[in-house]
């Protein structure tokens, strides 16, 4: 069966896969071998164009391993929780996050278009907490009355989900708040349904008087072929700034030579790395923790093999801290 692209990145997303067995047969790997259990709140969910970049009959393919629900997701295990950034404390509106000082979160969508299944958010509350467009303006008012809020991150779910206009809306009614000096949007689309970034979302992104730093979410080289490459080049034409954070993943990208390849093939499409984030302990997701230890020893071989400017930083985010810990302290 061929996996073509359907003819626009709205069709792309109503095909995404759903279906684990489906998956199985595209792949090319025996659908008797899949043992799973339902898991109807965070099924699964990717994109044709992403599933064109697993190698067929590999039940390891690190992309595969993403998106792919497994039984260990169903298993309690200590420490990991539903709420590991115990975000709801700092949902102070719907749709709103205010954890950081100068900065806040607006989840525009609950919505995305993969499920990643290390997601930190994969058990947040999102139906009627989202910063829908009848909620703009006690947010606006909120922003208002916080001077110190300098930074806007569009978040969710995945905020290029929304359609052009909602987030033209948004971006017309940040930037007449005086203190509010950039937007920050946060988005595995680019990686995930490359075709999203159109001509017409560049144009929103340039009218605006505020800065828009795009980072994207690559966790493996292999996420990035020729589409992905020719829209990341897009944004660096139309000059906007695009960095990269990874997670780190257990039998994903948890060698050295990988995520060296991974910073590099960014680096050919301008992308520069920002975080490489140790996993969020958010329960479904303890089979892909790799250890403070180890992380350290991969960044220090990164360090090595690398510039500086190609070195993410190695970063835990901790509940109620003030800003994204480094684990650099010691080496």
């Amino acid at each position: 069966m061929s996996l073509s692209y359907p003819c626009s990145w709205q069709k792309q997303l109503a095909g995404c896969i759903k279906d684990p067995f489906e998956l199985f047969k595209l792949l090319e790997i025996d659908p008797n071998s899949l043992s799973q259990k339902s898991m109807p709140s965070f099924p699964l969910r990717v994109p044709m164009g992403f599933v064109n970049r697993m190698k067929k009959g590999d039940r390891q393919d690190p992309l595969l391993r993403q998106v792919l629900p497994l039984d260990d997701e169903c298993v309690s295990i200590p420490g990991f929780s539903q709420d590991p950034l115990q975000e709801k404390k700092f949902n102070v509106l719907p749709g709103l996050i205010h954890k950081y000082k100068n900065r806040i979160l607006l989840t525009l969508t609950g919505a995305c278009a993969v499920h990643c299944r290390y997601c930190f958010r994969r058990h947040f509350p999102y139906e009627g907490n989202n910063a829908h467009q009848h909620f703009q303006t006690e947010i606006i008012a909120y922003l208002n009355q916080h001077p110190e809020i300098h930074e806007i991150i569009f978040s969710g779910g995945d905020p290029l989900i929304a359609p052009d206009k909602v987030l033209s809306s948004w971006i017309f009614e940040l930037e007449k708040i005086p203190h509010i000096e950039n937007i920050r949007i946060h988005s595995r689309l680019p990686i995930v349904l490359p075709d999203r970034i159109t001509d017409a979302l560049i144009d929103v992104f340039l009218c605006s008087r505020l800065p828009i730093v795009l980072v994207i979410h690559c966790n493996h080289p292999q996420e990035i072929d020729e589409t992905v490459g020719n829209v990341l080049l897009k944004l660096r034409r139309a000059g906007i700034l695009v960095l990269n954070q990874a997670v780190l993943l257990k039998k994903v990208n948890d060698k050295v030579e990988t995520l060296v390849e991974l910073n590099k093939k960014l680096f050919q499409f301008h992308v520069l790395p920002y975080y490489l984030h140790l996993l969020d302990k958010v329960q479904g997701a303890h089979h892909f923790e790799v250890s403070e230890i180890q992380a350290k020893w991969l960044w220090q071989g990164l360090l090595a093999a690398l510039p500086g400017y190609l070195v993410p930083r190695l970063i835990r985010e901790e509940p109620g801290a003030q800003s994204k810990t480094w684990l650099i302290s010691d080496v």
